[in-house]
């Protein structure tokens, strides 16, 4: 069993050139139609699609990676932009959480939240 999120958009365009752009995603092979309302991205073993529609949007997702200071050192290099939460200390960089998780969220322009995270050596 392997669980897909759908993660809902406003603008698929901004959208698409966010996820590809910035956090590195890949357009799925099989889906060359980008004015698709449906789009399916690819990262190594994770999947996602884009699902553009009318509508209130908002997803969490937990993305587990095995180094994240680096990931995240690598999405501000591409151009990510932290300043629309300036007060979490979570989206402006890696984090040691209490519950054993070094994380860092990213929130995309439609407001759905990508929570990285490896687990703690502390």
């Amino acid at each position: 069993m392997k669980f897909v999120p759908i993660i809902k958009v406003t603008d698929m365009e901004r959208s698409l050139k966010f996820f590809t752009e910035i956090l590195d995603f890949e357009v799925a092979p099989y889906d060359a139609d980008l004015s698709s309302p449906v789009i399916d991205l690819l990262r190594e073993d994770a999947k996602m699609q884009l699902c553009e529609f009318d509508g209130s949007v908002g997803i969490v997702v937990n993305v587990e990676v095995d180094e994240v200071d680096d990931l995240f050192r690598s999405y501000l290099d591409r151009g990510l932009d932290t300043s629309h939460k300036p007060n979490s200390p979570v989206h402006q960089g890696p984090v040691d959480q209490t519950w054993g998780f070094r994380e860092f969220y990213i929130t995309d322009p439609d407001g759905n939240t990508l929570r990285f995270r490896q687990i703690s050596e502390s």
